[in-house]
């Protein structure tokens, strides 16, 4: 994806490569939301519903595995960190019947996820940064971050964030990459430095479980090998989502998909 004066454009899903900033997802964002070839290749790799808008690659039954493991009751509140176009926020709170309110640094992302959705939802969507959400303490009562935590700088920083504003006993839900095992020279410090059972602890939460999902990565396979697969001529969001499938199965040997799950103490409220 290319910029002003030729300028590279770093795609969302560039996890382990490049510093990204507003800019860079505000970017992609717009050119995603054009591209109806993008839109398809994640529905059908990921075996996502058609009302589901992805900005990330999480499959629809990772979508149901997420929910679940959050346990958000009807009326409650969950934020959905890191947002996007707010299509799975969306949709965990949709199945639980709960209050969503999406937040993203990309104005973008953040503008679309307000107008795409049915006016009957409970949903708001507002710009907020991994350790500056704007939320008063203990104000939620789930919190899930979808493939977005490595963004953070630390990711234990913005973990203590999502613990300051979940009530007591609330949970935690983020989907990530780690390293499995030793990692070659080269592979970016992004995904060197991931290991969320460490940083959850860390960060002060408890009954902290990190389990890998070969299913859901299997799905990011697909997905990528569609991409190269694609015709992006005219298209600049397949154009990016191609250069970056050409690195992610580079390394794809060295990573593991995972989910982790955790809970504020009860006292934290």
């Amino acid at each position: 994806m290319r910029g002003p004066r030729g300028a590279r454009r770093p795609g969302r899903f560039e996890m382990l490569t490049f510093m990204m900033d507003a800019p860079g997802f505000n970017a992609w964002h717009a050119d995603v939301a054009n591209s109806p070839a993008c839109a398809l290749i994640f529905q059908r790799a990921l075996g996502l519903p058609a009302r589901v808008v992805s900005n990330s690659l999480l499959t629809g039954a990772g979508i149901a595995e997420v929910a679940a493991a959050l346990r958000v009751a009807p009326g409650q509140i969950l934020i959905d960190l890191a947002c996007g176009r707010g299509g799975y926020g969306r949709e965990v709170a949709r199945q639980a019947g709960a209050r969503l309110v999406g937040l993203d640094f990309s104005a973008v992302a953040v503008t679309i996820a307000a107008h795409s959705g049915p006016r009957e939802d409970r949903a708001r969507f507002c710009v907020g940064d991994f350790t500056a959400l704007g939320l008063r303490d203990h104000s939620a009562d789930a919190v899930m971050c979808i493939d977005a935590i490595q963004f953070s700088d630390p990711p234990v920083a913005a973990l203590r964030e999502c613990g300051r504003i979940l009530a007591g006993g609330g949970r935690l839900a983020v989907t990530a990459w780690e390293p499995r095992g030793p990692v070659p020279e080269g592979v970016p410090e992004r995904i060197r430095r991931m290991n969320l059972a460490r940083d959850l602890l860390e960060a002060g939460f408890e009954q902290i479980k990190v389990t890998e999902k070969p299913h859901w990565y299997a799905a990011e396979r697909t997905l990528w090998e569609a991409a190269l697969q694609a015709d992006a001529s005219g298209d600049p969001a397949l154009a990016s989502l191609q250069e970056e499938a050409t690195q992610a199965l580079a390394a794809f040997d060295v990573r593991r998909r995972v989910l982790a799950t955790a809970t504020t103490p009860a006292e934290a409220s």
